[in-house]
């Protein structure tokens, strides 16, 4: 069982920064390849159709799984799933905001996916932090710090707060409303739970690994 499993997700831009894992293996999904030079990261694996990563960068990868550019799933859901099979207890995706919307709202949505629910997920999305929420979560952050709640794939049921300046005490959020929008963090930890469903907790200017 691997502990901590980063995958760098391809996008142009650079994400905000993340202290890396120690230890954590490292997989790249296509074009986030790219990005672990700049992060001091040797990559493990190379998952994608490998049509957004330079030949420099793939002669330096000796473990690669290349699938057809005509495929179901985004080289970042092929590159969750990979990493999946190491049995990780948290998976921590890094890479951009930027790019096509689309792309970007199918990868936050797949970060939710029920395939997951059994692993912490986790991602730093540009200057953006991503933490996945099922059942209980601690966040650390600083007061003030904009926090935002979305619930995905269905309704979140007894959505509860503490440590947050506009708390939920047994709420209800429901997919496509802003009701978890715009939350302030009143000390330096949150405490999100709920007990039934999937909250993304999105932080605008937060760092991925500041969990509790």
């Amino acid at each position: 069982m691997t502990s901590v499993v980063v995958v760098l997700a391809g996008g142009p831009g650079l994400p905000g920064y993340v202290e890396m894992p120690v230890g954590a293996t490292v997989i790249a999904a296509d074009g986030g390849a790219e990005l672990a030079g700049a992060a001091g990261l040797e990559v493990d694996l190379l998952v994608g159709d490998l049509d957004s990563v330079s030949a420099e960068i793939l002669a330096g990868i000796s473990d690669v799984e290349r699938h057809a550019v005509e495929k179901e799933a985004s080289d970042l859901e092929l590159a969750l799933m990979a990493a999946l099979e190491l049995e990780p207890d948290r998976i921590l995706v890094v890479g951009s905001a930027g790019g096509r919307l689309d792309h970007l709202l199918g990868s936050v949505l797949v970060l939710a996916a029920d395939a997951f629910a059994g692993v912490q997920v986790d991602a730093q999305l540009g200057p953006a932090a991503l933490h996945v929420i099922r059942g209980e979560r601690t966040l650390l952050g600083e007061p003030g710090e904009l926090i935002s709640l979305f619930a995905v794939h269905g309704a979140a049921r007894g959505v509860i707060t503490k440590g947050l300046v506009y708390r939920l005490s047994g709420e209800t959020l429901e997919p496509g409303s802003s009701r978890g929008l715009s939350n302030v963090f009143a000390a330096g930890e949150a405490r999100i739970g709920l007990e039934r469903g999937v909250l993304l907790a999105v932080r605008p200017s937060g760092s991925a690994t500041a969990t509790g």
